[in-house]
């Protein structure tokens, strides 16, 4: 990301095709040349590993903007550790319960460095998100403010909160918003979740965001096939897990074979998550398969596809029985002062 933002040798390299980059949804050419918070892009990384039919691991995926899923891992540790009590610790169960604590650690590593008290905030887009639950349990643990666009206003280049008191600064803000409604000034006008003026005031160094503006160019699921060349040339290694075997539509060869073989592959759209956008072509209709096969042949930049993997399966209380159910592991990988 630091390289994408400033000098971009990758692309002159061409490790990465510059195109893949320059015309990607979530490249944000407002802040080139712009130096973030303590050098960190990602503070929050949720990243997919799966199991498949063979026991190996590989990676599923990357998600660097706005990753979810860490209050429901936590909220189903308490339950577990009720019902179970001492399973957990004839096992020798690793705790997470200190998330939050962490999290929060993280998060004040960012505050500008002239303010000795810094204020933490969670930005949330509001009740109707689907992860808003999220967004509150983590605010509660933390024990920060939780709020929307509405409950800040930014003032000289500084973000202010309203409270009953009166304005209070904010130093940090844990955003739970896409790039796209963080600031109708610079973004999308029409957004009435974000902050006017919160990207100036970034900009200013008077307040920092996790994650960063701009990251969603690296979970972008083109630029997914290309991480393993990309920890070759950055690191001077070899990945240690592999990647899922991805076709890229963008390719002449690919998109032929895509193409002609959609129903048998898992179709995902660039820059969707949580299932959104996607076909996995061997339970699809022949109806879904030709709207994909449609779509993939308008816009090749916007898909990949995937073999189908067998993923492994975990035992689960269903309509008042036990079956199996496929699963992947997100590891929640946090950056402060240390990863």
């Amino acid at each position: 990301l630091d390289d994408i933002y400033h000098g971009q040798k990758v692309l002159k390299d061409k490790i990465v095709p510059p195109q893949l980059i320059l015309g990607a949804k979530h490249f944000r050419r407002e802040f080139m040349n712009f130096s973030v918070p303590k050098g960190i892009y990602v503070h929050i990384c949720g990243t997919d590993l799966i199991r498949d039919d063979s026991g190996n691991y590989l990676v599923l995926e990357d998600n660097l903007r706005c990753p979810s899923g860490a209050s429901y891992m936590i909220e189903n540790r308490a339950a577990m550790r009720r019902a179970f009590p001492n399973l957990f610790q004839s096992y020798g169960v690793r705790p997470v319960e200190g998330y939050a604590d962490d999290l929060l650690k993280a998060l004040l590593h960012l505050a500008p460095a002239q303010n000795d008290k810094p204020n933490v905030v969670l930005l949330t887009p509001g009740v109707f998100n689907s992860a808003y639950f999220e967004h509150c349990f983590l605010a509660r643990q933390m024990g920060i403010p939780i709020v929307e666009g509405r409950d800040l206003v930014v003032r000289d280049t500084r973000v202010f909160m309203r409270t009953t008191a009166g304005l209070v600064a904010v130093d940090v803000i844990y955003r739970r918003i896409d790039d796209d409604f963080l600031d109708p000034t610079v973004f999308r006008a029409d957004s009435m979740l974000g902050v006017p003026g919160l990207v100036n005031a970034y900009r200013a160094g008077h307040v920092a965001l996790a994650n960063s503006i701009g990251t969603g160019i690296a979970d972008d699921k083109v630029i997914y096939a290309y991480v393993p060349k990309l920890i070759k040339y950055y690191l001077g290694e070899d990945p240690l897990l592999p990647n899922v075997n991805t076709y890229l539509a963008s390719e002449p060869l690919d998109r032929k074979f895509i193409l002609e073989n959609i129903a048998k592959l898992v179709v995902k759209s660039a820059n969707e998550a949580g299932g959104y956008g996607m076909l996995i072509g061997p339970a699809a209709t022949a109806a879904e398969c030709e709207s994909f096969r449609a779509q993939v042949a308008a816009n090749p930049r916007n898909f990949i596809a995937q073999d189908p993997i067998k993923l492994s399966r975990s035992p689960t209380w269903c309509d008042g029985a036990l079956e199996g159910r496929h699963i992947d592991l997100r590891p929640c990988i946090l950056y402060g002062e240390k990863i």
